[in-house]
């Protein structure tokens, strides 16, 4: 079976958090409705767009609007990269795993043509065999299933796979499917997320970790 290194994107491949402030705020804006704080909104990232846009509305006294969830996805800065770039030192990790050998996925909340916008506009897209969004399957993160089927779309399976990411949602995910989770300690989610599992301060750190774990 195929070795795959699974990451999670917004706050683990990407910081993409600007872009997403941005986005949220001009939603809100249009609604008459006080902006927030880039730190502010990075604590809203994790669970998919449609919990962030909760998040943001119920911090105005607003609820839910679907409205407001569509106009914040088909933003532009959602899917193409303005102030969006990959984690210093991502790249040469990638492109590392590659040469020992890895297939590479992303297993994320964003909804699956967002993902794959931003990757492709970052010039990534086509290094991921399979891209598992938050829309893809029927879960979604931290349901195992999702990572479950990620793997499976990228031709792996639980018995050779790392997942790496910065949230709660990962650690649980990757727990639940049996998979060794990797911590990205440079991401948006406090360390304490990482519950028990290795924790890696920067990408560089990466393939040390990975090879100590699916060595």
């Amino acid at each position: 079976m195929n070795k795959v290194a699974v990451f999670d994107l917004d706050g683990t491949l990407v910081d993409s958090a600007p872009d997403i402030h941005a986005a949220i705020n001009r939603v809100l804006a249009r609604r008459g409705l006080a902006p927030y704080g880039l730190a502010e909104v990075k604590r809203m990232i994790g669970d998919g767009t449609k919990v962030l846009v909760e998040r943001a509305l119920a911090g105005r006294g607003l609820g839910f609007d679907a409205a407001c969830h569509a106009e914040f996805v088909a933003d532009d800065d959602i899917s193409s990269a303005r102030l969006t770039a990959p984690f210093e030192g991502i790249g040469e990790v990638l492109a590392a795993l590659e040469a020992a050998g890895w297939r590479l996925a992303v297993c994320t909340n964003k909804p699956e043509g967002p993902a794959r916008g931003l990757l492709g506009s970052l010039g990534l897209g086509g290094r991921f065999a399979a891209i598992g969004g938050g829309d893809s399957f029927p879960v979604r993160k931290p349901d195992p299933a999702h990572l479950r089927a990620t793997l499976a779309a990228a031709g792996g399976d639980a018995g050779s796979a790392v997942m790496i990411g910065d949230h709660r949602n990962d650690v649980l995910a990757a727990a639940g499917a049996g998979v060794p989770c990797i911590f990205a300690a440079w991401g948006y989610g406090p360390v304490e997320m990482a519950d028990g599992a290795p924790v890696a301060a920067r990408p560089a750190d990466l393939p040390g970790l990975i090879a100590a774990l699916r060595g």
